[in-house]
C-alpha cells in the first residue's frame, strides 16, 4: 500500500540534506543508497564536472513485467539557496519553512512522490511497465545538469517530470524556448564637469536602446525582460561602459528570432545616434517544449488522473525546466503539479495533500492500471 506517512517522512529527511545547485553530491549519494538497498540498478554520469559542480545525473531502470510503453519519472535534486539547516514547520497538510531558508518542495517533493510510488510497486509485487527513474542535478541554474547529461543512460523517450507549481491536475505540455542575452555598450570617458561634450555616455546610449525595446508581455506567446545592469563609477566621469543581461522567451521560434533581431536593432540605432559601440551576445538557453494534446503520453497522464478522481488541467506555462532541454534531444515530457507555493523564496510552502495525489497518479502510471 502507498503510505502517505512514509512519503512525508522521506521528504522531511531529504530536505535536511544540503543540496544547492553545483553541490548535489550528498543528495545523489542518498538516492543511490536508496536504490541500492532495494536492488534497483542505476547508472550515473559526471555532469557536474562540465560546469564546476560536484553533482551527477542518475537514471535507474526497473524492467517491466507487462506490456505498455516505457515511462520515465523524474525530478531534480538541487534546491535554491539559502537551503542549509532547513527547519520545517508542519501545520496540518501544509509544510513551510521557519522563514530562514527555502523549503525544498521544489523539487524534493517530486522525488518523494516518485520514490513512494516505486516503494509500493516493489512491496506489492504489482505488474508494471518498463520504469525509468531520472534524477537530475543543477536544474535551477539553466538546467546545467541536463545540458551536460550523458544521454546514453536514458533510452526512455517518454517522461513524466514532477516539478510544477500548482495543484495536482496541472499537466504542463507546452513551455517556451528562451534566448539568454548579454549586452555591453561602450562610450568614451571625459570629465563630466569640465568637458562632458568630449565624452560618450554609455549609460545614456543603453537607456535609449532599452527604451525602444519590447519589454514585458509582448504577446500571448512571448515575453522579454532586462535583468542585471551594471557599470559606471564616479559622478564626475562620463561613463564609458555599461553591461546588462536580458532574456526573451517564446513558444514560437520564429517570433523568438524576430525579437532577438529587434533588440539588437534597438542597440544599433542608439549606438549610432550617440556615437557608441556595442557587443550583443545571445544563445538559445533551451528549446521549446510542445506536445500534441492527443499524444499517448498526455492521454496516459490524463487517464491516470481521472482514475484518481482528479480533474486534468492541461496548461501552457512560461517557465523552463529539464523537459525543455530534453525536448531538444527528441524526448517527450509532461510536467506535473505538486502543490508548491512561493518557490525560490523563504516563504516557500508545500501542500502534502497535493503531493499525495501526485504519488497516486504516478503509481497508477507506473502500473498501467486502468481500474479505479
Amino acid at each position: 500500500m502507498l503510505s502517505r506517512e512514509r512519503m512525508q517522512n522521506l521528504f522531511l529527511e531529504m530536505i535536511q540534506i544540503y543540496s544547492p545547485s553545483k553541490g548535489e553530491k550528498e543528495m545523489a549519494d542518498f538516492i543511490e543508497a536508496w536504490l541500492t538497498k532495494r536492488g534497483i540498478e542505476f547508472k550515473s554520469d559526471r555532469a557536474g564536472e562540465g560546469y564546476g559542480g560536484n553533482g551527477r545525473n542518475i537514471v535507474a531502470h526497473i524492467p517491466g513485467t507487462k506490456e505498455g510503453i516505457p515511462l520515465g519519472f523524474g525530478a531534480h535534486m538541487d534546491q535554491i539557496e539559502p537551503c542549509r539547516d532547513v527547519k520545517a514547520v508542519i501545520d496540518g497538510n501544509i509544510i513551510r519553512t521557519d522563514g530562514t531558508t527555502t523549503l525544498g518542495g521544489d523539487d524534493k517533493s517530486g522525488i518523494a512522490a516518485v520514490l513512494e510510488a516505486v516503494e509500493d510497486i516493489l512491496e506489492s509485487g504489482a505488474e508494471h511497465r518498463d520504469i525509468y527513474l531520472v534524477f537530475t542535478c543543477s536544474e535551477e541554474i539553466s538546467m546545467q545538469g541536463t545540458k551536460h547529461m550523458d544521454l546514453g543512460i536514458l533510452p526512455c523517450k517518454d517522461l513524466v517530470i514532477a516539478d510544477a507549481t500548482g495543484n495536482t491536475g496541472v499537466i504542463a505540455y507546452k513551455a517556451p524556448a528562451m534566448e539568454a542575452i548579454e549586452i555591453t555598450v561602450r562610450g568614451k570617458k571625459a570629465h563630466a564637469g569640465i568637458e562632458p561634450e568630449k565624452g560618450v555616455n554609455a549609460v545614456c546610449a543603453a537607456a535609449k536602446a532599452i527604451d525602444k525595446m519590447h519589454i514585458g508581455r509582448i504577446d500571448a506567446q512571448t515575453t522579454s525582460n532586462i535583468g542585471r545592469i551594471e557599470g559606471g563609477g564616479a559622478t564626475n566621469v562620463v561613463t564609458d561602459e555599461v553591461s546588462f543581461t536580458a532574456e526573451i522567451r517564446s513558444h514560437s521560434m520564429e517570433k523568438l528570432s524576430e525579437e532577438v533581431e529587434y533588440m539588437e536593432n534597438c542597440l544599433k540605432e542608439a549606438a549610432e545616434e550617440m556615437g557608441a559601440q556595442y557587443e550583443f551576445n545571445h544563445e538559445l538557453a533551451y528549446p521549446s517544449l510542445s506536445l500534441d494534446m492527443d499524444c499517448e503520453l498526455v492521454r496516459l497522464t490524463k487517464d491516470a488522473m481521472e482514475k484518481e478522481d482528479i480533474k486534468p488541467e492541461l496548461m501552457v506555462i512560461g517557465g523552463g525546466s529539464d523537459a525543455n532541454v530534453l525536448a531538444g534531444h527528441g524526448y517527450r515530457s509532461v510536467i506535473l503539479g505538486l502543490g508548491m507555493r512561493d518557490v525560490h523564496t523563504v516563504q516557500e510552502s508545500l501542500d502534502m495533500d497535493e503531493v499525495w495525489k501526485a504519488a497516486r497518479v504516478i503509481r497508477r502510471m507506473m502500473s498501467g492500471d486502468q481500474e479505479k
